[in-house]
């Protein structure tokens, strides 16, 4: 009987740590490039700025190539075609006349 409540204690140790582990979310997993759109003219884009962020280390995309790009579509093909998924956008506008803000989240694929 002790034999079988050993056993048992000691697979749901397993269970837990093993279920801790597929939980686990890696901070290098993440991108966000910030893009500043003109309020007024139908969403051009006025500048991508990118911040030297560790998911970048390694991978096949540059800051240089992201801070290129002139559109918002063009953007979200880049990042689908190197393999980053689309997770979130938000955006800050303040008045009707100054550009708007927006925080682009992209997660690596796996």
């Amino acid at each position: 009987m002790n034999k079988v409540i050993a056993f048992s204690v000691v697979a749901l140790f397993f269970l837990f740590t093993t279920e801790g582990y597929s939980q686990g979310i890696s901070k290098d997993d993440f991108l966000e490039i910030i893009i500043v759109q003109k309020a007024n003219n139908r969403g051009k884009v006025k500048r991508i700025k990118v911040e030297e962020q560790t998911a970048l280390s390694g991978q096949n995309i540059t800051i240089k190539e992201i801070e290129k790009i002139e559109q918002t579509s063009t953007l979200l093909n880049y990042m689908n075609a190197h393999d980053w998924e689309f997770l979130d956008r938000q955006s800050v506008v303040s008045s009707d006349n100054d550009p708007v803000w927006m925080s682009y989240i992209f997660r690596k694929r796996k």
